[in-house]
């Protein structure tokens, strides 16, 4: 199949870029009838006019703010032969208010589209719920990877179940031994805990600092590890205000020695180094609204000891022993459930082990021919799902589009 892909893509730093990179190697990987890229490719969105190097699979871009760039990209994967088009949905990183220059894009495609969504909101704006409505009208399957997620799609949005399919957000297939790459980040002698992603303030990592102390008075041997850059969003509209907060937090419990915040954007490689190197992972999101999270299913992935707050994509993967939860903001709550796991390696192992079993089960291999049987099924039934009648003229000569006029 050859398939057109909208979403950010790598170099740009985001999160999404790496899924939709490993999405497609996978699927290309996975798909006989097409060897070495030689079809399939990328449509990438890019933020403020940032002239950025991409790799050859990426054919066309897209200027996230300029409405004309969108409805040119809508004509080029139409005369492209693409069978399919796989749109990477997330309502940050398309144009307009709340991402709404993506419908015009989507209302010219004449081939089968899938949406995977990234954020499905429990309590959207009205922009936010007639957006992804008419996203859901236009797509032949919208693909969500909780269940949670499945659940507000139907309740909330309206979504016919049948149109909606579930594939676990994939992990990289990478394998280290821990004794080797802690000797590596010279971490022999350390009880290493890690939290890795894009630093902002809805992540909780002050609750996780707040804990360092009483655990630190039991193993003064701890070290925490936050391993990531500001979100980009954050710096655009406080600067680095969040992180010096952490610093500040950091030297006033005089915890140098047991803190460490890497502030680096790392390959997955080095990543995954980290994540075997840790002896637990930890998420202290502050809010239960996170329907995905990649970094969750990254350290599952490889078998790691979460410890994580209850935010919906935790509940459920981290359910049957997978990991250990606890509530929002409870910091002593944090340190006692630490103490316990470096206390007693044989839970560790436990939940190491019924983790990394699930995570064998979401390798990206496994994620890219899930992918492909659906394009394969949404090909094969060749459903207008809803009726794009010609536009007798330019679209491109209209106003610029907008909902913002609808309260």
């Amino acid at each position: 199949m050859k398939n057109a892909y909208i979403a950010t893509y790598p170099p740009r730093q985001c999160g999404i870029g790496t899924f939709t990179e490993n999405l497609f190697n996978s699927m290309v990987a996975s798909d006989t009838d097409e060897p070495h890229h030689k079809k399939s490719f990328i449509v990438a969105i890019n933020d403020f006019e940032k002239e950025l190097t991409y790799p050859e699979e990426v054919k066309f871009t897209i200027r996230q703010e300029f409405q004309e760039d969108y409805l040119a990209a809508a004509k080029y994967i139409n005369i492209s032969g693409a069978d399919c088009c796989i749109l990477q949905h997330e309502f940050g990183i398309f144009g307009g208010m709340d991402g709404v220059y993506i419908l015009p894009l989507l209302h010219q495609l004449d081939m089968p589209l899938i949406v995977t969504l990234h954020t499905v909101m429990q309590t959207p704006s009205y922009a936010q719920k007639e957006i992804l409505q008419r996203i859901a009208k236009m797509a032949n399957r919208l693909v969500v990877m909780s269940y949670k997620a499945i659940e507000m799609l139907v309740e909330i949005y309206e979504v016919p179940r049948e149109k909606i399919a579930y594939i676990e957000h994939g992990v990289p297939n990478f394998r280290y031994v821990q004794e080797e790459v802690k000797k590596e980040f010279k971490l022999e002698k350390r009880k290493v805990l890690l939290t890795f992603g894009f630093i902002g303030r809805n992540k909780g990592i002050e609750t996780a600092i707040q804990a360092m102390p009483k655990l630190v008075e039991k193993h003064p041997d701890a070290l925490y590890i936050v391993l990531g850059k500001t979100h980009p969003n954050v710096i655009r509209h406080a600067g680095e205000e969040y992180r010096l907060y952490l610093t500040q937090l950091i030297e006033d419990l005089k915890l140098e020695k047991n803190v460490i915040l890497l502030n680096e954007f790392t390959t997955q490689k080095e990543l995954f180094k980290y994540l075997y190197a840790s002896d637990i992972y930890i998420t202290p999101y502050l809010n239960e609204a996170q329907i995905t999270s990649g970094t969750l299913a990254y350290a599952v992935g490889v078998g790691s000891a979460v410890v994580s707050t209850p935010y919906w994509h935790a509940t459920e993967l981290l359910s049957n022993g997978r990991g250990v939860l606890f509530d929002f903001g409870d910091t002593d709550a944090l340190s006692k459930v630490l103490i316990d796991l470096l206390d007693n390696p044989e839970k560790r192992l436990a939940i190491r082990k019924k983790a990394l079993e699930h995570g064998r089960k979401i390798t990206w291999p496994k994620i890219g021919f899930m992918y492909n049987d659906v394009v394969e099924k949404v090909v094969e039934e060749d459903v207008q799902i809803e009726k794009k009648e010609l536009i007798p003229f330019d679209i491109s000569l209209l106003p610029m589009f907008s909902i913002e006029h609808i309260k």
